[in-house]
């Protein structure tokens, strides 16, 4: 690879980075082209990015960037998941390290903290900004609802008294 190339993946590689809400570093000693591939099939579907660079390579472009250091995580064949949601990429990983022994989590950034593997896997087990984001919107919507029917009845039952009443002086006269 030339410099000029050496310099423009490390300028993607870093506006990448810069931008992602979480980043987690994986070891992927073992894993087969199919299991990679499957693997940046997940993290794309569910909005993220798998990057496998060199790993001086890797650390010029996280010194850039206002991520945690990671430096000492980039050793051996190393796996890079970002996103922009700060859940989808420790989810996914933790998800396919159970199903891959090879894959291994090693840790991560979420901005400036620093993740460790047991930080990932916590990550992963809470829910994602949508899913926080439907349960509040189904308790806001819940309270309104039982307002709206309390506020409803009393009028419906006036109503229905009026109705009752001009139905009775039209059988009257």
């Amino acid at each position: 690879m030339e410099r000029a190339e050496k310099r423009e993946l490390v300028a993607s590689l870093q506006s990448a980075l810069s931008g992602a809400g979480s980043i987690v570093l994986a070891q992927n000693t073992g894993l087969t082209v199919a299991n990679l591939e499957t693997l940046r099939r997940e993290v794309k579907g569910a909005g993220g990015f798998v990057k496998i660079a060199k790993n001086r390579l890797a650390k010029l472009a996280l010194k850039e960037t206002d991520n945690a250091d990671m430096s000492g995580l980039l050793v051996g064949p190393i796996v890079i998941a970002y996103a922009a949601d700060p859940m989808t990429a420790p989810k996914i990983a933790a998800k396919f390290a159970e199903k891959n022994a090879k894959y291994v989590v090693l840790g991560g950034a979420m901005g400036q903290t620093a993740l460790d593997a047991e930080n990932v896997k916590a990550l992963s087990t809470m829910p994602s900004l949508d899913e926080l984001r439907a349960t509040l919107a189904g308790m806001l919507k819940q309270p309104a609802t039982r307002i709206a029917s309390v506020v409803v009845a009393p009028a419906g039952g006036i109503a229905r008294v009026l109705a009752a009443h001009a139905e009775k002086s039209n059988e009257a006269a």
